[in-house]
């Protein structure tokens, strides 16, 4: 039996190549389902708002306000909740959990994952992807009840060039955020990251703690400088991302990337940003600290304005000068990107960079 509620526009479902298989629940306005999509698979499936590309395959589970760019691959038992984004050939084996979570082309995740609130790039092809191991956590969520805590992997200015070495996390592992994770990273299986690692090309190890106890309070604003400056770095990554969408994606529109999925990512990525300001708003509150919350009123503030400063100046327009020369009719975004010579990708890093340090500016006098 397939179910399709009465709000689903079935005009936003391909007639031609979806394929639904018995189990399939499809739900939402803005349910959008692309040529050669297939819902259900290995099992029953439930979509709610979804923007779904061509070749996406959805094996089973729950998914809702997500997107699924071409080829990208959601195992059995997926449980996928809204501000995802998994990007092209990304793909997750059974019983994964995603939440607020961007996976950009390629990245592989194993099974038994709980993978929520974190921002992950690396690798340049199906063969050489960042992969995190089976039995990964990424641990969201503080003992004082906050989640000011998402994890950037990789970085947008460069991950969006398709050209940095792959992250690799090891299986029963795990990662505390906030943290940041460089380009080359590898951490050995069962390890729990516990900080940044910024050094790239380096092995992470670590077994189990000695054992003990500290003293601790609810409450405690330890780490404070670090938190903030992680989830205004991670706030950067967005708003930068956010123009590489509006800015760039937009040009690759057409019968693999409808103009619907563009709308979607930048939807998604919209409440992404809501959620990660909401989130930090609400962490700074907690401190107490009224030299900390003046300045972050004024820095939430910018935010509104920040729209019409991002995509306006001479490193964004040297970029896209050079993205029309190197413009092939009928090649796909994936395959443009990664024929970029060396100057295009530097030009365009340097152009979203800019934009994650305006950022990171703004929010300087928090810390």
């Amino acid at each position: 039996m397939i179910e399709i509620g009465s709000e689903v526009d079935l005009r936003r479902i391909s007639d031609e190549t979806v394929q639904l298989c018995s189990g399939a629940r499809i739900f939402g306005p803005r349910t959008y389902i692309a040529d050669g999509a297939r819902i259900g698979t290995e099992g029953p499936a439930t979509v709610v708002n979804c923007h779904i590309g061509p070749g996406v395959e959805l094996k089973s589970g729950y998914f809702e306000n997500a997107v699924f760019l071409e080829g990208a691959k959601l195992g059995f038992g997926s449980h996928v909740r809204g501000g995802t984004i998994v990007e092209e050939y990304a793909s997750t084996a059974h019983c994964v959990g995603l939440k607020q979570t961007i996976l950009f082309p390629y990245v592989t995740l194993g099974s038994l994952i709980n993978f929520c609130d974190a921002l992950m790039a690396g690798g340049t092809s199906r063969e050489n992807h960042s992969e995190i191991g089976s039995s990964f956590i990424h641990f969201n969520y503080t003992p004082n009840q906050d989640k000011a805590t998402a994890s950037l992997l990789g970085d947008v200015p460069n991950g969006v060039m398709l050209n940095q070495r792959p992250i690799f996390l090891g299986g029963q592992g795990g990662l505390v955020g906030p943290a940041r994770i460089a380009y080359g990273t590898v951490s050995a299986a069962g390890t729990i990251i516990r900080k940044d690692q910024m050094k790239p090309n380096h092995l992470v190890f670590g077994g189990a703690g000695k054992g003990g106890s500290i003293a601790w309070k609810p409450g405690g604003a330890g780490g404070a400088r670090r938190i903030i400056r992680n989830n205004l770095c991670y706030l950067g990554n967005l708003f930068a991302l956010r123009s590489w969408y509006v800015q760039v994606r937009r040009r690759f529109v057409s019968a693999h990337f409808p103009e619907e999925l563009l709308a979607g990512l930048v939807r998604t990525l919209d409440s992404g940003l809501d959620e990660r300001i909401k989130r930090l708003r609400r962490y700074i509150q907690t401190l107490n600290k009224p030299e900390i919350i003046g300045p972050w009123e004024k820095c939430e503030a910018s935010f509104q304005d920040f729209d019409q400063e991002r995509g306006h100046n001479d490193l964004r327009d040297d970029f896209l000068k050079k993205v029309e020369a190197a413009w092939v009719p009928g090649r796909s975004y994936v395959d443009t990107i990664k024929a970029f010579d060396p100057r295009t990708a530097a030009s365009g890093t340097r152009w979203l960079a800019s934009i994650v340090d305006a950022i990171a500016d703004r929010g300087s006098q928090l810390e």
